[in-house]
């Protein structure tokens, strides 16, 4: 009987054993960073409501350069980067460029309030649930997504941006570099 037991034992422990060295293998395959889109990659599509009170979705704007900035009013380097991104889009919305803000604030009359103290007139999309921010995979704030007119994710950039860096990727983005 005792050696019946211990063969069971032993049966038990290799199954768990192959089961925890599949799960390793398979998380080990499995990229992370491919769960997100990431520079070549299609941007994935999402909606959003807007500060505007409009339902704003990504392929509405198939065919255009697009800014995706993942922001928020707690995050000082957000606040730092705003001037720039206002006066960037001042002169690229006029030639086409999409510019949607997706802030992940709790609370609409926090943005709308930052909006208005700082004069800032660009589209923001409320993301306070967090949906798009996971979908993307943002972990740090600011992290701007731009999309070139085929679809697909031209430039990650993690963190506060200047205006000429803006202006130079958005040059090459619209093809006027």
């Amino acid at each position: 009987m005792g050696a019946r037991k211990k063969w069971v034992q032993i049966g038990i422990f290799a199954i768990v054993l192959i089961i925890g060295v599949f799960t390793i293998i398979t998380n080990l395959s499995a990229s992370d960073s491919k769960k997100y889109p990431q520079v070549g990659d299609k941007a994935t599509n999402f909606s959003l409501v807007g500060l505007d009170g409009k339902t704003h979705e990504l392929s509405e704007y198939k065919g255009k350069p697009i800014l995706i900035n993942f922001w928020g009013t707690f995050c000082p380097p957000c606040k730092e980067e705003m001037p720039a991104l206002q006066k960037q889009y001042d002169k690229w919305s006029k030639q086409g460029v999409i510019f949607l803000e997706v802030n992940v604030d709790k609370n609409k009359v926090t943005v709308q309030s930052f909006m208005d103290q700082y004069n800032l007139n660009m589209p923001v999309l409320l993301d306070a649930k967090e949906v798009v921010r996971k979908q993307y995979g943002v972990m740090d704030y600011p992290t701007t997504f731009f999309i070139g007119t085929d679809g697909k994710v031209a430039v990650k950039k993690i963190g506060q941006m200047t205006e000429s860096f803006i202006d130079e990727t958005l040059s090459k983005l619209a093809g006027k570099s």
